[in-house]
């Protein structure tokens, strides 16, 4: 019966899927970064008086496909300057619009990286990592290019720490990290929620060493952080607003994050 549909696929001059292929997480094109973070921790800042302070940040956005074609343009024109843009989630799915969002960012000016979305109970952090360098996840030291960015939140699928206690969940960070350097010479940005990295993963190993911190805190005032980060690059404080997606503030001066995007 597989020779036959394979068969078939070949004279219709489709490429027949292995046999050992997965199919796409459901509702793949749904996740992107804070998507279950907001459905757990709810919009604190919609209930806020006042916006964050800006000055002596840089505003930026975050995207997926979930967005679909994006007019950077217009957020340039309103004052985005950097971008996260999700490329890939567990070892199947690839954004169909990454390279309209990927490049287009890039085209428009702005610094632009790209994110995974992680699903730790699917295959391992090698693996997924390996997934996402090869299919939109690399770096280049050109000033431009942000380092890639592990997405770590609520399961979407179930139990809220994917079935793994903290000893296992942090192996799988380190074993994605690890890979994602060896690959691209940069450690790996780490989204998420302070809650969430408190419950699944610990601080049985300082991550803030090595890894920048995406922190997930929906509100004008940003709370604690994760335990084994001393301070964050970039703080996801709204989930829509001025510009398409997520809104974003980096920690410093445009100057730092071209530092960033270079070394």
């Amino acid at each position: 019966m597989r020779t036959l549909i394979s068969i078939v696929a070949i004279v219709a001059g489709l490429s027949p899927a292995p046999a050992s292929a997965a199919p796409l997480p459901e509702g793949s094109a749904d996740h992107f970064a804070g998507s279950q973070i907001l459905k757990h921790e709810g919009d604190e800042y919609s209930k806020a008086e006042t916006s964050p302070p800006t000055e002596g940040k840089v505003p930026g956005m975050d995207v997926s496909s979930h967005q679909g074609d994006v007019d950077w343009k217009s957020s340039w024109d309103k004052g985005a300057r950097f971008s996260y843009v999700k490329a890939t989630e567990g070892t199947h799915y690839r954004n169909p619009k990454f390279t309209q969002q990927y490049n287009g960012s890039y085209n428009v000016g702005m610094i632009r990286g790209a994110y995974h979305f992680a699903l730790p109970n699917r295959a391992d952090g090698a693996a997924q990592a390996n997934f996402f360098v090869s299919n939109g996840g690399g770096w280049s030291s050109d000033g431009r290019t942000l380092p890639p960015a592990l997405d770590m939140e609520y399961n979407p699928y179930g139990e809220t720490c994917y079935g793994m206690d903290q000893a296992a969940m942090t192996a799988w960070v380190k074993a994605f990290s690890d890979t994602v350097f060896a690959r691209t010479k940069r450690h790996p940005v780490i989204y998420t929620s302070t809650s969430w990295w408190n419950k699944c993963v610990g601080g049985s190993v300082k991550f803030g060493e090595n890894n920048p911190l995406w922190v997930a805190h929906y509100n004008a005032k940003l709370g604690p952080l994760p335990v084994g980060f001393e301070f964050h690059t970039i703080w996801q404080w709204q989930a829509a607003g001025l510009f398409p997606g997520d809104q974003n503030l980096f920690n410093g001066q445009f100057e730092q994050l071209q530092r960033i995007a270079t070394s």
